[in-house]
């Protein structure tokens, strides 16, 4: 604890007693939440602790509940202590102010590994998140949104999961930017266990990696869910990248829209079932149409930045055009090695260049649109 709570009874008595509310409840208990929001975080402890007095049915059973968690609180401390995990609590110095807009179903704590001033809402933040079985198209765009972001200023948040969660982790990082990990598990374990590296990176600075689970909590399909309300709530706007029909992302996207945030979906090839929950949100949820970093940043009320027109800037796709010839099909992999881009990321180009209207597809393979240089 930092040694001005140290000094101050009041004080250390609700770090402690948000700490153990956080051991004994799952994620979004709104039976506890309720009772701290009128009580506060001590004097609901005794009353969770209490026998008699005024009661209801969900409080007993709430009782049940907690009093079977009792016993795990300490292990739960002495792993936080292992790893150095940062306790934050409502109210208290590094508390992220934007999830108290989750009510009676905010989290009683968060536990950080990092830099916490990365939650502070000091810089602008924004959530892109998306499909594990992420496409070639997919991780480009997510890789090139997330550059742009970071070198705009805006903070990163994203799952730290595999696909989507991980490009765009690893391209903030890449661009010496900042970026959010919010994880379902505790912060002690890496999950998924391939990306350790990469959440040991985040936390070492200047990101942070969060959780409202104890340590020592193991992720559960439940816990994901929950999770997503905190990347929503953690950002000013949320970018679907890549979604199924049925993918978790959108999950994260309903937590988006109820909290009044805003929400976009980059759209993909129709025929891309990777992009089937992305062209669900534009279609059915009034999610924004976004296609470009700037777009995403207007997501979050901030100016595109202004291009000087008359400069020629040969960027991804211009190479991909390059390598296109107006007469003769190419395929994919004859792209990419006259480009100099993976096959995959070659791809990924080809498709946006499709929805741009610069590149046709055929039986035979990829052309150059007669109008398109």
């Amino acid at each position: 604890m930092p040694e001005d709570v140290l000094a101050d009874e009041d004080a250390v008595a609700h770090h402690h007693a948000c700490a153990v509310w956080s051991c004994l409840t799952e994620p979004g208990d709104g039976v506890a939440g309720s009772l701290i929001a009128e009580l506060g975080a001590v004097a609901a402890l005794h009353v969770a602790w209490a026998s008699g007095g005024p009661t209801s049915a969900e409080l007993e059973a709430g009782r049940r509940r907690w009093h079977a968690r009792r016993d795990s609180v300490e292990d739960a401390f002495d792993r936080a202590r292992r790893v150095g995990a940062q306790l934050l609590v409502p109210g208290g110095h590094g508390w992220p102010r934007a999830v108290d807009d989750l009510g009676v179903h905010a989290p009683r704590a968060l536990w950080a590994r990092g830099d916490t001033t990365a939650l502070s809402g000091a810089r602008p933040a924004l959530a892109l998140v998306g499909a594990r079985a992420a496409t070639g198209y997919g991780e480009h765009v997510t890789g090139e949104f997330a550059t742009h972001l970071v070198r705009a200023g805006v903070c990163v948040v994203s799952g730290g999961a595999y696909g989507i969660d991980g490009m765009a982790h690893r391209a903030s990082l890449a661009a010496g930017g900042v970026t959010v990990a919010v994880l379902a598990g505790g912060v002690d374990r890496a999950y998924p266990s391939g990306h350790a590296d990469l959440l040991a990176r985040i936390a070492s600075g200047p990101g942070v990696v969060v959780a409202e689970v104890p340590c020592g909590t193991a992720p559960t399909k439940w816990r994901f869910l929950q999770r997503n309300r905190l990347i929503a709530a953690l950002s000013g706007a949320t970018v679907v990248i890549e979604a199924g029909w049925r993918s978790g992302s959108l999950n994260t996207a309903g937590h988006a829209a109820a909290l009044g945030r805003p929400l976009g979906a980059v759209p993909g090839p129709v025929t891309s079932a990777a992009s089937a929950g992305c062209h669900r949100l534009l279609r059915e949820y009034d999610a924004r149409c976004v296609t470009s970093a700037d777009e995403a940043r207007e997501l979050l009320g901030l100016d595109s930045p202004r291009v000087d027109a008359s400069s020629e800037r040969v960027d991804d796709a211009t190479r991909i055009l390059d390598a296109l010839s107006a007469r003769s099909p190419r395929t994919p992999d004859d792209v990419a090695r006259r480009a100099g881009f993976a096959a995959g990321e070659a791809r990924g180009l080809l498709a946006l260049l499709e929805l741009d209207g610069r590149a046709q597809r055929g039986p035979e393979g990829w052309r150059r649109a007669p109008a398109a240089r």
